[in-house]
């Protein structure tokens, strides 16, 4: 018997009979043999981790754009703690850890520059809108091509697609594992962008809501064992995964707290008018000038139905905070002669 099997034999013997089983994937988009060693979602997360994508979240803005200080989250260190809590999460319930963590390290791959003020001047200016979680999926199925030639994207499995494209908003995943990940990246960037807001100053510990705090606990590190408890305590063996209601109520208005005193925050806003001036710039440039986006970016959409405003998207979202900032400059700053 090959390693594979014995993992995939494996995990029927350790997981809830509700987990999502790696060899009863629904597949991948284009047929592959199977990898002799590993199970179908750890090749997607290996995919996933060493691909140009995830690179680039190093350089992405989580909420402080392009932030000096060491400490302060970026949207890689973000998709790192998803990973983490949803990790707990899923090995506490008997869930696929390996379908969690290639969905966790892939879910933010299509965030834009400069965190979601990038993402609502993109979803401005295409007519389709633009929102990450819709990104992060095209990023996996067209946009990254992996060690492939040939092949347009990385060809994820169903399971690890269908988590990427519904952990926001109204989206529900059809996995349990997939539902996991919506709470671990709720978990995650309302308790350390509450650090990283009185890091910055904006907000202190004395100001966070008493009543809250009392349910949640008074330090990060306790808030997010009574949330990522009230998920495990509530969904044991169950076919749904949810926190329980008075954990998931004071969540939801730390969450409506932070959006209020942190993300909508002047501090946090003022360069809002900045960024959509850069944005809107660059994207207004390569409308007129598609030819200056590098060749080997345009090369995906041959033979594929696109608009031009797709394209340049795709590559404005693409980029980091430096990056873009270094673009602008290139082309709108005058250079003295030499």
């Amino acid at each position: 018997m090959i390693l594979r099997e014995k993992r995939e034999n494996l995990e029927h013997l350790m997981l809830f009979e509700k987990a999502t089983f790696s060899d009863n994937s629904i597949g991948r988009q284009e047929f592959e043999e199977k990898c002799e060693i590993r199970t179908e979602f750890q090749r997607d997360r290996d995919r996933i981790l060493h691909s140009k994508s995830f690179r680039r979240l190093k350089h992405k803005t989580q909420v402080f754009i392009s932030p000096e200080k060491d400490h302060f989250r970026t949207r890689l260190t973000h998709t790192l703690e998803v990973s983490q809590i949803a990790r707990t999460i899923a090995r506490a319930l008997e869930l696929n850890e390996d379908l969690i963590e290639a969905i966790a390290l892939g879910h933010d791959l299509g965030h834009t520059p400069f965190g979601h003020s990038g993402e609502a001047v993109l979803n401005k200016l295409h007519p389709n809108g633009f929102k990450h979680y819709e990104q992060s999926l095209r990023v996996v199925d067209l946009l990254e091509s992996g060690s492939s030639e040939t092949r347009k994207g990385l060809n994820l499995t169903y399971e690890v697609r269908d988590g990427i494209l519904n952990h926001s908003g109204e989206n529900t995943a059809s996995t349990l594992e997939g539902k996991i990940i919506k709470y671990a990246d709720r978990i995650a960037y309302i308790n350390h962008d509450i650090d990283d807001a009185i890091r910055a100053g904006i907000i202190s510990k004395e100001d966070l809501p008493k009543d809250l705090i009392e349910i949640l606990g008074d330090t990060h590190s306790k808030r997010i064992n009574t949330m990522i408890n009230s998920i495990i305590n509530n969904s044991y063996h169950k076919n749904f995964v949810e926190m329980e209601e008075k954990v998931g109520t004071a969540t939801l208005e730390l969450r409506q707290y932070m959006f209020k005193n942190v993300y909508l925050s002047n501090i946090v806003k003022s360069e809002s008018d900045k960024i959509e001036c850069l944005i809107t710039t660059l994207f207004e440039y390569y409308c007129k000038n598609i030819d200056k986006i590098p060749k080997e970016k345009l090369k995906v959409y041959d033979d594929i139905e696109y608009i031009k405003e797709d394209i340049v998207c795709d590559y404005i979202a693409g980029m980091t905070d430096i990056y873009a900032i270094e673009k602008w400059k290139e082309l709108y700053i005058p250079k003295g002669w030499k």
